[in-house]
């Protein structure tokens, strides 16, 4: 009797939910459609969009958006040609808001769009090699007025440093709590931002003294992997296809950019550096670093950097190339990896 009771529960327990479900549920009386099917683009084409109304319901009006832009159309229009000039990259969803017989309606279809180019190759010449502490997992890198900081990771050991890069020094060393696994870190006014892999937070330290001052939330981004800034806004990548953008005082997420090739949307970008107006992204475990348009995610080049490994100290913790440092007082790039003993300047040569 008691089984029969919890399957009869069960059972009314299913048909209340499913009921639920239908009752919630809202089928617009409108859709989205796109000229010849297409759902992939180039920079350079257009996208023609037309709103579909097989019930031939009353429209008011209707407006368009491509992300939160509005695209402009005449009043009562039911198409619209997007031209795809310098839009961002990536998976973008175009939408449109119906309004009919009193009624506000969103409708929305997506799109991937890529760049119209392939990214420049890039190949490297060897300037300067300086020694690096081989313990050092490095994960974030970066020159302040000609002194190199790094964030290290690892659980139990992670690490905030200031380092003499011509010697590899360490001057100044704070360890992080057990808990935190550093990751990518960026310096602007006065403070140094530390990323955290999966703690959701991330750490502000005082630039001279290097106290702990306070700690910011990631928010939308699922993980702390790279950080650089341009001096006003700092970028951050969590493995995923974007690329955050945040605010330089509060570091909310504002928007994203998805680093994008002409065919390929790209992922496990991972430390970044800001480089002369654009950004410089490791691809975690291969030897490459993008170059990326911050404007709206174009790669518009790729750095080989194979066989830069094999000029290190062969051991069994050594790992991926991981750290890119530019300083912009000299025009120098440096670059180096996870429990790499070196620490390389480099020239960048154009194949």
């Amino acid at each position: 009797m008691k089984k029969v009771n919890l399957l009869l529960l069960l059972l009314l327990n299913m048909t209340l939910i499913s009921c639920g479900s239908n009752s919630n549920k809202k089928i617009s009386d409108f859709s989205l459609s796109i000229s010849n099917s297409k759902a992939e683009y180039q920079l350079g084409e257009s996208i023609e969009i037309a709103l579909k109304n097989p019930k031939n319901r009353k429209i008011d009006s209707t407006r368009f958006y491509f992300e939160s832009l509005s695209l402009k159309t005449e009043p009562g229009a039911t198409e619209v040609e997007l031209p795809l000039k310098d839009q961002k990259l990536g998976n973008q969803t175009i939408r449109a808001m119906v309004y009919s017989e009193g009624v506000a309606d969103t409708i929305q279809i997506n799109v991937k769009i890529f760049n119209n180019t392939p990214p420049d190759i890039y190949t490297y010449k060897i300037i300067n090699t300086y020694p690096h502490d081989s313990e050092a997992y490095t994960q974030g890198l970066e020159f302040y007025n000609d002194t190199l900081y790094e964030s290290t990771g690892q659980y139990g050991s992670s690490s905030l440093r200031k380092t003499n890069f011509e010697t590899g020094e360490v001057l100044k060393n704070v360890k992080l709590a057990d808990r935190y696994f550093g990751e990518g870190l960026s310096i602007l006014n006065g403070k140094i931002y530390q990323l955290t892999w999966k703690e959701g937070e991330g750490l502000v330290y005082d630039l001279k003294s290097f106290e702990k001052t306070g700690t910011f939330k990631f928010n939308q981004s699922k993980e702390g992997w790279g950080l650089c800034n341009n001096g006003n806004q700092f970028y951050k990548s969590d493995g995923s296809e974007k690329i955050w953008v945040l605010n330089g005082k509060t570091m909310a997420e504002e928007s994203f950019i998805q680093p994008t090739t002409h065919k390929s949307i790209s992922t496990q970008l991972n430390e970044l550096e800001w480089v002369e107006g654009k950004i410089y992204a490791n691809t975690y475990q291969r030897d490459g670093v993008a170059i990326i348009n911050p404007e709206n995610g174009a790669i518009v080049g790729l750095i080989d950097f194979h066989g830069l490994r094999d000029k290190v100290i062969q051991h069994p913790k050594l790992d991926v190339l991981n750290g890119i440092a530019y300083n912009p007082n000299t025009k120098k790039l440096y670059v180096t990896g996870k429990n790499w003993d070196k620490l390389f300047e480099v020239e960048i040569v154009k194949k």
